[in-house]
This record gives structure tokens, sequence and C-alpha cells, in this order.
């Protein structure tokens, strides 16, 4: 249950400008989860949730990007000279790559370290992402666009 409300909280703050706990707490509410804000703000605290300026005395809750380093470099590089296309096939990512290249492109997936990547398989222009639901999908496809823009 944790886990499930946890990603739902990550799901929502990418979605909307949430700027408040009692908000989170509420669309929580909303979308079938039973808390209390004792345990909203755990699981901030646990995601290492921090909040940004968006402008006119606003703020938001962002994830936290990962402190990106040279090697990181490499496999954005990787993923950017690959990648041909991402469909969504219920809770699977298929990617298409250049011909020869599924391998090397999974491998830099698996280094980035996706949360929503169960696990990855390649075969020679193909990669299949196993997610644990529709909406990791949804989210990961996301999170690969920004990463490679």
């Amino acid at each position: 249950m944790k886990l499930e409300r946890q990603k739902k909280i990550i799901e929502l703050i990418e979605n909307y400008e949430i700027d408040t706990q009692e908000e989170l707490a509420s669309r929580l509410k909303d979308a079938g989860f039973q808390i209390t804000q004792a345990t909203v703000s755990r699981d901030i605290r646990d995601l290492k949730l921090t909040k940004i300026s968006v402008g006119k005395g606003r703020q938001r809750y962002i994830v936290p990007q990962r402190e990106v380093s040279p090697k990181d470099d490499k496999y954005i590089r990787v993923l950017q000279d690959c990648l041909i296309q991402m469909d969504i096939a219920q809770n699977l990512l298929v990617i298409k790559t250049v011909s020869g290249m599924a391998m090397a492109a999974a491998a830099a997936l698996d280094a980035c370290q996706f949360r929503e990547v169960v696990g990855c398989i390649a075969g020679d222009d193909t990669i299949m992402c196993a997610t644990p639901s529709v909406n990791d999908s949804m989210l990961l496809m996301d999170k690969i666009k920004h990463l490679l823009k």
C-alpha cells in the first residue's frame, strides 16, 4: 500500500502544481487512499520531495533530480543517438532503436535507474521495458523524452 501511495504522490505532483501537504492529502483521498496528515508528511520525507518557486509567491512540490555525472552524460548520448520511437503497450514501453543498438540503449536505460523500470529485454532494434502499470509506462516515456531534450 505504501509503494502504491508513493507512486500516486509522484504522479500527482508531476501532473498538478501541488503546494501544500493538505492539497496533496486531499488529492490522495480523492484517488481512494485513506491517509492522515502524518502519513503524507512521512511520504514527503521518504520521497525527499522539495519545493520550487513557480512565480507570484507560489511554490510546488517536485521530485528532486539525481545529480548528473559525466558517466550519465555518456548514457544520455547513447540514448539520443539510438532511440527512434517509443510506444506503450499496457505495462510495456516498446522502444525502437537504430539497427544493432537495442542492447546498448537498454544498458543505458538500466544505468539511468528509472524507478518505473522492472526490467528491459533487448533484441536487435527493439527494447521492451516492463513497468508495474500503464501509468508507469506513461511516466517512463515522459521521463525519457525529457531526458533526450
